[in-house]
């Protein structure tokens, strides 16, 4: 059984949480540029003297295959690695599946 982990967190910190991946022996993964909202509610900010609020916030987020007995470990790691212990340092999302069916090319 394998795991499909998303993890979702602030730029700053997507290097230590894709070198925590490695060291964990994750070999493959998709990394994408995303926006998210939450408990932070955006923050204002000027713009040639104007104020605006941004709603959505930078965020970075990583897909990756992980056997499910290395998750819990695996989940433990990465939310050591990316807590700043402020609001909005991000999320892991777990789904359980069988081994995923791929074709190379």
């Amino acid at each position: 059984m394998m795991m499909y982990v998303v993890i979702v967190v602030r730029p700053s910190v997507a290097e230590a949480v894709l070198g925590a991946c490695v060291e964990l022996g994750v070999s493959a993964g998709v990394v994408r540029e995303a926006k998210g909202y939450g408990r932070q509610k955006g923050y204002l900010d000027r713009y040639r003297g104007s104020e605006y609020s941004t709603a959505y916030l930078p965020k970075v987020e990583i897909a990756v295959w992980v056997p499910a007995e290395r998750y819990d470990e695996f989940a433990q790691k990465v939310s050591k690695v990316a807590r700043t212990g402020r609001i909005g340092d991000g999320k892991v999302f777990a789904v359980p599946t069988s081994w995923p069916h791929t074709i190379e090319f």
